[in-house]
């Protein structure tokens, strides 16, 4: 196939630019979508493959993980085959992949399959990104950003409501498997809509030594938070050594890269203060996002009795909102300085992630959601004009290295803070149930009622405990949620740090 000089080609237009769009969308929303689906049906695989709750969790992080790790690949991939055969590829490999989620049998399997599918979902975010772009006439460029980052911000939304009504509905599998038919079409329909639109593909060197740098300690970092709580952390030799070798890991990465010609990820982009300081937020903000999204099905699920539907209804109330205000903050985000934004969204989630920190077992359905539902306002206030910050601190010529680098940020802030709420989410509750436990009917009054309605002693000593253990759960969430209300305002006023950008960012220059 003949390629052409970037400037020689046209935009689309009519139909093939509805559709293409259409298609890059959809690319962006699955690979997005696989972050959340999972959440609120992780209680369900576990049961079905035999696994604890706690160890279903590695479904949402093995996946985060692999896509964090081959998103810095994407650069290289694209310079190597051209952007559309990469995109192309790792589109039909993500429907691939995703069948074979669905037919595991273990969930050795599954995770296995789930690192695969995330290495292929993670070229997908940066390139859908790039391609929007330059399909769309220069003129309609923030409408182009205006629908990635919409699909960017619903798709973890969506996530909870699609995989409780699959799970509910039908049976686990599907919460994988549905995704490989659109995931074919959509990936041929790119091919022919966008061939076109291929680069030149040159033989460029890849960093093996930073990749598999990049690979060591990342990995290292996530088993030892997956572990630690089974392996009693520091007490064990296995968390120690993955520690010493995350710590080593993480520091030769950083010397390598900061020395090597062509380095796997560009890290000299952190040497402007405004685009290190959009990626402290980011990490912060976003790891909190993530949290409260992972913590809450669970919680909902499992101590108040929703079912995984329901769960997901109630959590993807967040994302009404947010669809129809993101265009809105994409153009504004344009056209003002974007750091009162990005402070007023990540404060609004801080406290409205404060409210609902007061939560007890007796609220209904509505009283959870509207919550949640108002808070969706936050999200867009701070993704979108965050990403104009981070794009317009750094030079023209480095910004394809800054946008790899924050979608890597991003991924890899989801992924442990998956881990580390869920740790902390039962650390903290069986502190709690054992302090509440040694409370609980002193006098004996309760266990007297209920033996004389007829309950057997192990039948009371069992509903008493049961009771302390949902109150444990309670108190343990209401604590966590203070604590990122705090990470929220904390990584808010962190944007200040960050020097106005002199001019706004274009939105076809940013890619």
């Amino acid at each position: 196939m003949s390629q052409t000089n970037d400037n020689d080609i046209q935009p689309l237009t009519g139909m093939a630019l509805f559709l293409g769009a259409l298609c890059l969308a959809t690319a962006n929303f699955l690979a997005i979508l696989d972050t959340t689906i999972a959440n609120v049906s992780v209680a369900n695989i576990a049961g079905a493959l035999g696994t604890s709750t706690s160890q279903g969790t590695y479904v949402i992080t093995s996946y985060a993980v692999a896509e964090a790790i081959s998103v810095p690949l994407t650069g290289w991939l694209t310079r190597r085959f051209g952007s559309i055969r990469v995109f192309v590829v790792c589109f039909l490999m993500y429907g691939f992949f995703s069948v074979l989620c669905g037919l595991a049998t273990s969930m050795t399997m599954l995770v296995a399959f789930r690192v695969f599918l995330g290495f292929s979902g993670g070229p997908l975010m940066p390139l859908s990104q790039t391609l929007m772009i330059r399909i769309f006439p220069s003129n309609k460029a923030h409408a182009a950003i205006g629908i990635w980052s919409m699909t960017t911000m619903v798709a973890p939304i969506t996530g909870p409501i699609l995989g409780g009504i699959l799970c509910d509905q039908y049976s686990w599998p599907y919460v994988f498997i549905i995704k490989a038919p659109f995931a074919i079409i959509a990936s041929i329909a790119c091919w022919q809509l966008l061939k076109r639109f291929e680069t030149k593909s040159i033989k460029a060197r890849i960093d093996k030594v930073g990749l598999g740098l990049l690979v060591v300690w990342v990995a290292a970092l996530q088993i030892m938070l997956d572990k630690g709580k089974d392996w009693d952390w520091f007490s064990s030799t296995k968390i120690t050594v993955l520690a010493c070798v995350a710590v080593i890991g993480f520091l030769s990465f950083l010397i390598w890269e900061l020395t090597d010609g062509n380095p796997v990820v560009d890290l000299k982009v952190f040497r402007h203060r405004g685009y290190t300081a959009c990626m402290i937020t980011l990490a912060l903000a976003f790891g909190a996002f993530f949290a409260i999204q992972v913590i809450t099905p669970l919680w909902l699920q499992e101590f108040m009795g929703y079912t995984a539907t329901i769960a997901g209804y109630s959590t993807a109330t967040m994302g009404i909102l947010a669809v129809f205000l993101a265009p809105v903050v994409a153009n504004l985000s344009s056209k003002m300085d974007p750091r009162p934004l990005v402070f007023l969204g990540v404060v609004w989630l801080g406290a409205w992630t404060f409210i609902r920190a007061f939560a007890n077992l007796d609220m209904t359905f509505s009283q959870i959601s509207w919550p949640m539902f108002f808070q969706g306002i936050g999200m867009p206030l701070f993704f979108v004009p965050l990403t104009a910050l981070a794009l317009g601190s750094v030079k023209e010529s480095e910004m394809d290295s800054a946008a790899g680098l924050m979608n890597f940020i991003r991924s890899l802030a989801g992924a442990f803070a998956t881990s580390l709420v869920n740790t902390s989410w039962e650390d903290e509750g069986r502190y709690v149930h054992s302090e509440l436990a040694g409370l609980t009917d002193r006098s004996g009054v309760a266990t007297h009622m209920m033996q004389q309605s007829g309950m057997s002693i192990d039948q009371v000593r069992n509903s008493v405990d049961y009771m302390v253990q949902k109150q444990s759960v309670m108190v343990a969430t209401n604590q966590l949620f203070m604590v990122i209300a705090a990470v929220f305002v904390g990584a808010a006023f962190l944007i200040w740090l960050a020097p106005k950008i002199k001019a706004s960012v274009q939105a076809g220059a940013a890619h």
